[in-house]
């Protein structure tokens, strides 16, 4: 991956429906390059889609939390399956230090997300969470 890799990347984080035109004005480089350096960075598995982000007047009100979730033992592949197949958990990942997992929730109400919490801290193998309620998001993506 040398720079032009990594400016096509900064551009279609920002926006993927970029065309490859304004990609190479953008760059310098031209189309045919722009789109041979895509392809190939796609069938390297460097980039493994392309999508959107919608802004927050889009979503419907809702509750939006981090949770974080400590594992007994060997339990983790168990609890992390579990957790996946639940609606609520938009991502999930695995971390070091106290917690094991850091999931991120998204539920329509307060009480649906105290149910949520209810079901997650039911799950065999989970010690202990902490929970955080996200306010207010100023930037995405990176």
């Amino acid at each position: 991956m040398d720079d032009l890799d990594t400016e096509l990347l900064s551009a279609l984080r920002h926006n993927a429906r970029i065309s490859v035109s304004s990609l190479a004005a953008l760059t310098g480089a031209s189309r045919a390059t722009v789109a041979a350096r895509i392809d190939r960075l796609v069938a390297s598995g460097t980039i493994v889609g392309f999508t959107i982000r919608t802004g927050h007047e889009t979503r419907s009100a809702g509750v939006r939390a981090i949770v974080m979730i400590e594992v007994l033992g060997k339990l983790a592949d168990r609890v992390a399956d579990q957790l996946r197949g639940l609606p609520q958990v938009r991502a999930l990942h695995s971390t070091n230090g106290k917690w094991d997992f850091v999931a991120e929730l998204e539920d329509r109400d307060l009480a649906s997300f105290d149910e949520t919490l209810r079901r997650i801290r039911l799950i065999n193998g989970i010690n202990s969470t902490e929970s955080n309620i996200l306010l207010k998001t100023s930037k995405t993506g990176f």
